[in-house]
């Protein structure tokens, strides 16, 4: 049985020590803020609500949730009653303490308590040591990362209530999953309060309706967007915008299919690494075809209806391709997250000597699109090979290699992800800042050594042989519907005057002319 990675976070082969206080403003010390909130929480919600079964808590980027089972249906009425029990239980200054157990003496303890979904994690766990914190009355299985008591946890607040599938599969049961967050200081908590209330006054799906831009409806899909003619304007707007930056850019449109054969997918590794987000299969005369869950596999199959010479590359394909993805309907969210999507989307074939070129025109393109849309913060993240991965070792090293001096030479500071990469080649991402201060990461740009070797694509060198071409997989905004929602949020429904699909209302101003 495979644990989860919010579950990893619940057990370990170790102790690990409190924060200290003076560390709670590192990323560190906040997590751990957080996380013994989540005990603090549960501790509370099982005084109140006798009965209700714990699950997993985890800090997480703004906050923390925690998961329960309960007859009870929370709703946000109950969110004040739990804080205050939180509050009496933090004053009581309880020390988080930390005991390295067996997984069968885990097991045996949380087996007497009636805890069906801590011996599960358990279940998958054999032949490790798991650790137990407790504080007060409560223990949790966990692997720690604590303050040193409950005084710490001062500056909190309860925030919503929402439901969620165990371990995040819609066959198993529906739990409930309150969120919240806490920070070091009362001015950060009133500060990311002031947030979350300027970003629900901007959320894209209640300005998509009040400005009639777009819908989402049950009968036709979750998922899956229907523009109305305002938000048709807008799109087209943006569409026309990138197409001339592209065209003056050398790149060449195509367009190709929704759905294409599986033996398509089987042949670029899609198949093997992303079935589980492809629709399909659909028999089509005794053969299994796909929706397009990407644009790559066609594009390389349209450079390889011909052999290219070098004096022709490098050749860049764009495409306002529409793709189609299974997302989990718990993570479906307006335009931030669909199943169906319209990514900006290009390929571009080259030679070895052409990359650096290649990656540095594609780092001032994007710079130059986000400070048009208005956003001139980008942030920028070098991905690096992941654990499963295909192709050459010595080609990732040198593609890392490549893509770190693009980024030094245009003066982007990154940071390391290690192993982000995608199954074919690493890849830089670029995430730019809203008006209120949240990051969203929007371009990708990926170097690929991999595809061409599947899909045997060269081109005629300056000696009369054969080399296969490098790829370059780039999206700048990423998809159309993601960018427009942030869009939305950004301007809080203000466009500028090229962007608005209404530009100029007529009023009457005298009784005769109504």
């Amino acid at each position: 049985m495979n644990v989860t990675r919010q579950e990893q976070g619940m057990v370990s082969s170790e102790s690990h020590s409190p924060a200290p206080a003076a560390d709670l403003n590192s990323p560190e010390g906040l997590a751990a803020l957080r996380h013994s909130c989540t005990h603090v929480m549960a501790q509370a919600v099982q005084e109140l609500f006798p009965g209700t079964k714990i699950t997993i808590g985890p800090a997480i980027e703004e906050g923390f949730y925690y998961d329960f089972d309960s007859e009870h249906r929370f709703t946000d009425e109950d969110l004040p009653k739990i804080e205050k029990r939180m509050r009496q239980i933090a004053e009581g200054n309880h020390a988080f303490r930390g005991e390295v157990v067996s997984p069968d003496a885990s097991k045996a303890y949380w087996q007497k308590r009636g805890e069906p979904y801590k011996v599960e994690i358990l279940e998958g766990l054999e032949g490790q040591t798991v650790t137990h914190y407790t504080h007060d009355t409560f223990t949790d299985l966990c692997r720690g990362g604590h303050v040193e008591n409950t005084r710490s946890i001062r500056h909190f607040r309860l925030l919503s209530v929402a439901g969620a599938y165990w371990r995040g599969d819609e066959r198993n049961k529906m739990l409930q999953r309150i969120y919240g967050t806490a920070f070091p200081s009362k001015d950060q908590l009133d500060a990311h309060l002031k947030r979350l209330e300027e970003a629900k006054r901007r959320d894209h799906r209640k300005l998509g309706a009040e400005l009639d831009l777009f819908s989402i409806h049950e009968e036709v899909g979750g998922g899956l967007i229907s523009w109305h003619p305002k938000g048709a304007v807008l799109r087209f707007q943006i569409e026309t915008y990138l197409r001339g930056l592209l065209d003056a850019d050398g790149y060449q449109f195509v367009y190709t299919p929704h759905v294409a054969s599986e033996k398509l997918y089987a042949r670029s590794g899609h198949l093997e690494n992303y079935a589980d987000l492809m629709y399909g299969p659909m028999e089509i005369e005794g053969n299994p075809f796909r929706a397009k869950p990407m644009n790559c596999p066609n594009h390389i199959m349209i450079y390889k209806t011909r052999l290219h010479s070098y004096r022709e590359l490098p050749l860049r394909l764009a495409e306002f391709g529409t793709v189609y993805r299974f997302e989990k309907s718990g993570v479906l969210h307006g335009l931030l997250r669909v199943r169906g999507f319209t990514q900006d989307d290009a390929h571009i074939f080259c030679r070895m000597d052409q990359i650096g070129p290649e990656i540095t025109k594609l780092l001032r393109l994007a710079k130059r699109v986000y400070q048009d849309f208005g956003f001139p913060e980008i942030k920028s993240f070098l991905s690096t090979q992941p654990p499963k991965s295909a192709g050459v070792p010595e080609l990732w090293a040198q593609a890392e290699t490549m893509l770190k001096a693009a980024l030094d030479s245009e003066g982007f500071r990154y940071e390391v992800d290690p192993g982000g990469g995608a199954f074919y080649g690493p890849k830089i991402d670029l995430k730019i800042k809203d008006a209120i201060g949240r990051e969203w990461q929007l371009c990708t740009i990926q170097l690929d050594f991999t595809l061409p070797r599947k899909f045997d694509a060269k081109y005629r060198n300056d000696k009369s042989g054969e080399d296969f071409v490098v790829m370059i997989h780039r999206a700048i905004l990423g998809s159309f519907e993601r960018f427009l929602g942030v869009l939305i949020e950004h301007y809080a429904g203000h466009f500028p005057l090229w962007l608005a699909p209404v530009q100029v209302k007529v009023l009457t101003v005298a009784t005769e002319v109504e």
